[in-house]
């Protein structure tokens, strides 16, 4: 299956509330709208996972990342244009976003990404994408595809074709909590 074929196809299941399997900048994902809180409570009981842990989502630029924040300190924009692996945001003062997504302070993980796949993916869908690691909640984190339990793969309704066959080591993103007065606080390396 063609790359274009794979974004056509996963677009259309989240459109329609569905959830998919997805490879990004770091290691596989179970996704959906962003913005559709029943498509949200499906992934957080995929990964069986409660809904006060909030999820990070991905976007694929700054115009984007700034739609679902109200205000973005300057600290963030620093911190992207320095980074040299991928990294997560969480901001203060989430909006257009499902209600299920959003901690219970108010904030919002997002992440810029800069692969090619999960680039095109988010661009072509004109929202947010949650991006959950592609396993049950507590056990260990799939790297690569073959990675992933046949629990995940049945409970979703598509899996993307694109970088099934790569076996190589991948690690979450970096994450780090900005405040609006300037407060950095790393939550993970």
């Amino acid at each position: 299956m063609k790359t274009e074929e794979d974004i056509r196809n996963a677009v259309e299941v989240m459109r329609k509330g569905g959830v998919i399997l997805y490879p990004t900048d770091t290691v596989w994902g179970i996704g959906c709208d962003a913005t559709n809180a029943e498509a949200v409570a499906k992934v957080y009981k995929i990964k069986k996972r409660e809904d006060s842990k909030a999820l990070i989502c991905l976007v694929d630029s700054d115009a984007r990342l700034q739609r679902y924040v109200r205000q973005v300190p300057s600290v963030a924009w620093e911190l992207l244009d320095c980074v040299d692996k991928p990294t997560t945001v969480i901001l203060d003062g989430a909006v257009n976003l499902a209600p299920n997504l959003i901690a219970e302070d108010g904030s919002i993980a997002l992440r810029i990404t800069q692969e090619a796949f999960s680039k095109e993916l988010c661009y072509r869908f004109q929202k947010a994408i949650v991006s959950t690691s592609a396993n049950i909640s507590g056990e260990p984190t799939a790297q690569n595809y073959c990675d992933i339990s046949q629990e995940i793969i049945d409970a979703v309704d598509y899996v993307c074709w694109t970088r099934r066959q790569e076996h190589k080591p991948h690690k979450p993103s970096s994450i780090i909590k900005l405040g609006l007065g300037g407060e950095v606080e790393i939550i993970r390396k």
